[in-house]
């Protein structure tokens, strides 16, 4: 591992086939912000200085995303593995982790991986595979896949803009031009390469009874079906989970309505025990 000074105020830690682009900010418990698919850590501009203020808050682009880049498709990795690298690297014991949509999905995994890292969970319209999706939203992710393999990563970026689950975001100007911006960056090697990510054991809906830390579920109130129902799963299966509709909001709970979640996220964190 090794690590260099990236532009923009991050850095990056290099790994066995990927580099990770990182940014800390902030001084006290440690809070990772985990981003969505297609999309990088600058979602999380909402809540960086509202958190760095009482937390060091530690955002990065998941292997494959934003500034990270791509990777190599030889060699083998898991995104809950990738975060306890960072945190290791950063020297973090334990961290509160929190992520939305594909980013809840990782914090989810690490947190089953390695629970004695994780302080709080926090999971914002997060990805539960056994949960169905609805016929809409899964042929949206189907087709933004095969519009990337037949006609280019521009067809692929413009079709996952499309779909239903950012159509609130889309109502917002600001908000959809920073999701624009950053789905334009996205190096879409999912769709079109071949991705290494290895098996992680039991599927999380399997042991959703076995999680033992501290979680928040948070879901916007006109989010696709898909993810209400897995927001519901969670919240019902994971002993003592917080659950929390956050109104007027869809999918990018976050950027649509982000003093309502940092509201939230602040009850949630300062209720947490202390760290040790």
């Amino acid at each position: 591992m090794g690590i260099e000074v990236a532009g923009g105020g991050c850095e990056v830690l290099a790994l066995p086939g990927a580099r990770l682009a990182y940014q800390v900010t902030g001084e006290g418990p440690a809070v990772v912000l985990v981003h969505g698919f297609g999309l990088d850590m600058r979602m999380w501009e909402p809540q960086e200085a509202h958190l760095a203020a009482r937390h060091r808050v530690i955002r990065y682009d998941c292997r494959g995303f934003g500034s990270s880049g791509p990777f190599d498709p030889a060699v083998g990795y898991t995104h809950a593995g990738d975060l306890l690298a960072l945190l290791d690297h950063l020297g973090i014991g334990r961290a509160v982790l929190a992520g939305l949509s594909f980013g809840g999905q990782v914090v989810l995994k690490t947190a089953l991986a390695a629970p004695q890292r994780v302080r709080g969970l926090v999971m914002m319209d997060a990805v539960l595979d056994g949960v169905p999706w609805d016929p809409e939203s899964l042929a949206a992710i189907r087709l933004a896949g095969e519009m990337a393999m037949s006609r280019g990563l521009l067809a692929g970026r413009a079709a996952w803009l499309a779909h239903p689950l950012f159509a609130p975001a889309r109502k917002l100007a600001e908000v959809s031009d920073q999701l624009t911006a950053m789905v334009a960056a996205y190096p879409g090697q999912h769709w079109i390469g071949r991705d290494p990510h290895e098996e992680e054991g039991q599927r999380p809906i399997d042991v959703l009874e076995q999680l033992d830390v501290p979680a928040l579920v948070l879901v916007g109130e006109h989010d696709v079906p898909g993810f209400l129902d897995m927001s519901a799963v969670l919240a019902r299966r994971i002993s003592g989970a917080r659950y929390h509709v956050v109104a007027d909001a869809g999918h990018m709970i976050n950027m649509e309505q982000p003093a309502a979640v940092n509201e939230v996220l602040t009850r949630f964190l300062d209720e947490l025990p202390s760290s040790t």
